[in-house]
């Protein structure tokens, strides 16, 4: 079984967590995932005419050049 191990301050309030590595790469990867997600149902709920992704990638990089 995977422990977690918790840091405490001087009161004893748990302030960090130390978990395996194992565990931590799965949490990043669920929370990729998640973000994902929650870009398609904001892209979805804009309700807009899809474009080419070729299109999109050079929007993204003229908006880049412009900043």
């Amino acid at each position: 079984m995977l422990s977690t191990t918790f840091i405490t301050d001087e009161k004893g309030r748990k302030i960090s967590a130390v978990l395996p590595i194992k565990k931590y790469q799965q949490l990043l990867e669920e929370l990729e995932e998640l973000e994902d997600i929650k870009a398609y149902d904001k892209a979805k709920a804009k309700n807009q005419k899809p474009i080419p992704l070729s299109d999109a990638i050079q929007q993204r990089r003229n908006r880049k050049q412009k900043a």
